[in-house]
């Protein structure tokens, strides 16, 4: 039996959808603008990244307003874990394996990719789906106040990158560490609250919110993207041989 969803919920979803995704494109676009390329490549390359976000994002409500997610069985796998990696998966294997792209990404500012998971703090939702009485506490404790959090800092972050402080790559990677670990509990709370093998928390009051429409977007679009974020931040980190806010040659610059 799907759970009832509350009309709070579909006005904030159909809110905070356009807006990531207005983010996203973004990032893209500004890295086409900056990236050293002919325009026609650099802008084929943008459509292309555009055109897979959208239908992304297109076939992700579509496979969630057909509730193919529901867990409201137990099942081996979570079937909404499915549309959390396979997004990932195929991020993975453009930016390895197509140079334009990685070339694109790496010339969107870094500041940028940090702020842009401003969009967290939507995640606060939880906190309040909680107080309603709709979400199982050890879910939505964790994911609630973790993403809440993480939105916040993203500006202090991007704010230290873009003044190339001196601990501003000390305060980037432990708030990258903090913003993945808390994408880890969340998922995993996630599925040791909902129905599934692995079910071994709020056995009474299971969460099968999360993998409603529209509930299920967010670890099906918002938690890939964030992920994605997140490892964008990492592999740029990494290309970077001189510490922000001191002298020396870089091999790739962070703005």
């Amino acid at each position: 039996m799907s759970p009832q969803i509350p009309g709070y919920l579909l006005i904030l979803e159909a809110t905070v959808r356009p807006f990531i995704t207005a983010i996203a494109l973004s990032l893209i676009w500004s890295g086409a603008a900056r990236m050293e390329a002919p325009a026609a490549s650099r802008y084929a390359t943008a459509t292309g990244l555009s055109a897979v976000l959208v239908a992304w994002l297109v076939i992700a409500q579509y496979v969630g307003s057909a509730n193919t997610y529901f867990a409201g069985s137990e099942t081996a796998v979570p079937k909404v874990l499915f549309g959390l990696l396979i997004p990932l998966m195929i991020a993975a294997i453009g930016l390895s394996l197509s140079r334009s792209v990685a070339n694109l990404v790496s010339a969107i500012p870094l500041p940028w990719l940090a702020a842009a998971q401003v969009y967290r703090i939507a995640g606060g939702i939880f906190l309040v789906l909680l107080a309603d009485g709709r979400l199982p506490w050890q879910f939505a404790l964790p994911a609630g106040i973790g993403d809440v959090a993480t939105g916040c800092f993203a500006i202090v972050v991007a704010a230290l990158l873009a003044r190339k402080a001196v601990d501003a790559r000390k305060v980037t990677y432990s708030w990258t560490l903090f913003g993945v670990a808390d994408l880890v509990v969340a998922i995993t709370m996630g599925a040791m609250t909902s129905p599934g093998r692995v079910h071994l928390l709020a056995l009474d009051a299971p969460n099968l919110l999360i993998s409603s429409y529209p509930l299920v977007m967010i670890p099906t679009f918002a938690v890939p993207l964030a992920l994605m974020l997140h490892g964008l931040v990492l592999w740029r980190l990494g290309r970077e041989t001189t510490p922000i806010g001191r002298p020396g040659r870089s091999v790739m610059p962070l703005a």
